[in-house]
């Protein structure tokens, strides 16, 4: 996510500074010491009576007072609603009675008189800026902001909320070596933008054969048209996409059709609006103070945005647990996609050059870090539970983690472009296999051709591409034909695999139009288009070959990815397959060691070959390519 960060860092960093409000009257008394917090109340809100009361919680350790204000006592201090300080010194807690189970009530937490914060458990928020901006098609009867009466961020608390009742109880996770993940965005994949639509829209995403949707982050970020990597509430579903039931139904949905949902989790950073930045905070130098429970004042790596996590920090292991446990038991998703893992560090990578090598050395602080995080996940679900770290760490490291069944992103966009494009000299792909990466299996590498933070395949064919004669990679329905042949290379290779959205109907759209991170055109028009289609049809074949035929799952396998024609041959007892294309821009011959005479099928072309006991030569148009097995595959 380095890009990503540099780009919204200056924008969010400035408009998020935390914001001291005009002290209001009359404060508080100091609390008294020494109350025990009841032993029921856990972090944030926890319901009593019927939810007639509510008992508050809030950890701020060295803060001299901290009252409650909101919809029940017209958002004015009162020393009736001053919290009470646990004998340690750091948590706050107070029990508020007489409330209406079945209503709404706004409320924030107000620290030694002059800051107002929403709490940082709180699963919804009132956002004086950006609340206007949704429709009451995606979020109905969405509560008023108590505009005149408070600033800030506002969180919300119900006694009695419409509970959600699953459908699907009996969901079999898909293995990971035969997880094919479509990563979305929901903004940019559906012009409504919401749960519901997406999941009238899950026919389409079943047709291609996926088994896992990684939805990028979906809890409460900065503004509503953002990625989602600014985060600052991480048990709040983000209101621009629906409500929390909405997302629930999609999830149930998903596992209706067997289809996994995996979260997108930002825990390297927050940005300013998150309270836990703003209950200390220096606004002077800009950046937490140096006795801020969860985070460090100054970053301890090269490309960190906001405000860095100390993960090292006993406060910052514990929120971060809380917020996996929530997302796993309220929401039952099936995996997280941690952001920037390799950040999840103290070792100080230093500045300049040396910085980004320093970083990705091997560093077995945060592999303990990881390693008690991946315990504790395994610890609420065993069940197959995925892990997906975007570490891009030394091989040491990713191996020794991958052994504890963490899996990684493994990115191989520029080597799979070189080739679409038909640069023959400096396309190489061999890194999508697990043994070029040290790891003992392929199972814990996901591969992948783009995703949300790389250049499309399509926009730099046509953009790039390479010619001879009368053929070129820039021509439309040639560059869709020669990223049909890198997907049969990609899908044949053994590991998990991931595809980004419509990128099964080459979009060809820059990642820079309207800025890296602003909207981008949604094309479902291209599901109309004869070729477009075609190539969608492929991904679908090839997809369902993969998951359907364990020859795919191989520990035998040969390769040549380098030059003009690239081969792969997977070999199993009773099933052989030999992948060869020609990703050149020019004829080329050549000679193919199959593994045996005899009858072999061309998957996609549903055609046959006979093959002698010597090298089988042949000649391939640019951008040719077939998928032989010595028996048809399912």
């Amino acid at each position: 996510m380095k890009n990503l960060y540099i780009l919204i860092a200056a924008f969010f960093l400035t408009a998020s500074a935390c914001k001291k409000d005009t002290p209001q009257e009359p404060i508080p008394p100091a609390t008294t010491n020494g109350i025990d917090i009841p032993a029921n109340a856990m972090d944030g809100v926890t319901y009593i009576k019927g939810g007639t009361s509510a008992i508050l919680n809030l950890y701020a350790p060295e803060k001299k007072t901290v009252s409650v204000i909101g919809d029940f006592n017209n958002w004015q201090a009162d020393a009736k609603y001053s919290m009470q300080k646990t004998p340690d010194g750091k948590r706050w807690w107070l029990q508020i009675d007489n409330l209406e189970p079945n209503q709404e009530y706004g409320y924030q937490y107000l620290i030694d008189g002059d800051l107002k914060v929403a709490d940082p458990f709180t699963e919804k928020i009132l956002d004086p800026n950006n609340d206007s901006y949704i429709s009451s098609a995606i979020y109905q009867n969405l509560k008023p902001y108590p505009t005149g009466k408070t600033t800030g961020i506002v969180s919300v608390m119900q006694g009695n909320t419409a509970t959600y009742s699953w459908t699907t109880n009996n969901f079999t996770r898909p293995e990971k070596k035969k997880l094919v993940i479509y990563e979305l965005h929901l903004r940019d994949f559906l012009a409504a933008h919401d749960y519901k639509t997406l999941k009238d829209t899950l026919s389409y995403l079943s047709r291609l054969g996926i088994n896992a949707i990684e939805l990028m982050p979906v809890n409460e970020f900065e503004g509503n048209l953002s990625w989602g990597y600014n985060p600052s509430f991480y048990f709040a579903a983000d209101k621009y996409y629906g409500t929390k039931n909405a997302l629930k139904a999609f999830i149930d949905e998903c596992h209706s059709r067997k289809i996994a949902v995996i979260l997108d989790m930002v825990l390297n950073h927050s940005f300013g609006q998150s309270p836990m930045v703003e209950m200390y905070f220096d606004k002077t130098a800009n950046k937490p103070t140096a006795n801020n429970p969860w985070f460090n004042a100054t970053p301890t790596h090269p490309y960190n945005v906001g405000y860095d996590f100390n993960h090292e920090r006993g406060e910052t292991k514990y929120f971060s647990k809380k917020v996996m446990e929530f997302w796993m038991k309220e929401y039952k998703i099936d995996g997280f996609r941690f952001d920037l893992s390799k950040g999840f560090t103290q070792k100080n990578s230093g500045s300049g050059d040396a910085a980004v090598g320093n970083w990705s050395a091997y560093d077995g602080s945060r592999i303990a870090i990881w390693k008690e995080y991946n315990n504790y996940i395994k610890s609420i679900d065993p069940n197959n539970f995925y892990v997906i770290l975007e570490h891009f760490g030394s091989n040491q490291e990713e191996k020794e983690l991958s052994d504890q069944g963490m899996m990684f992103w493994n990115n191989l966009n520029y080597n799979f472009n070189e080739a679409t494009m038909g640069w023959i000299s400096t396309s190489n792909f061999s890194g999508i296999f697990h043994p070029t990466h040290s790891f003992t299996e392929p199972d814990n590498l996901i591969a992948y051709m783009e995703s949300h933070d790389e250049q499309r395949l399509m926009f730099k064919n046509i953009a790039y591409g390479n010619a001879s004669s009368t053929y070129s990679a820039k021509e439309l329905n040639t560059a869709l034909q020669r990223n049909a042949m890198a997907a049969a290379f990609f899908f044949s290779i053994p590991g998990p695999k991931m595809i980004w959205q419509f990128g099964e109907l080459g979009y060809d759209v820059s990642i820079d139009q309207n800025g890296r991170t602003g909207d981008k055109p949604i094309r479902w028009e291209y599901y109309q288009n004869t070729e477009r289609r075609k190539l969608y049809n492929i991904y679908s074949r090839l997809i369902k070959m993969k998951i359907n035929n364990s020859l795919f799952n191989t520990s035998s396998f040969e390769y040549s990815l380098t030059g003009s024609v690239k081969t792969i041959k997977l070999t199993s007892a009773g099933m052989n397959v030999i992948v060869v294309g020609n990703f050149d821009v020019n004829p080329v011959s050549t000679s193919i060691n199959f593994p045996s005479a005899g009858t072999w099928y061309d998957y996609l072309n549903s055609e046959t070959i006979s093959v002698g006991a010597s090298a089988y030569s042949l000649t391939l148009s640019p951008g040719e390519y077939h998928i032989f097995s010595n028996s048809p595959l399912m």
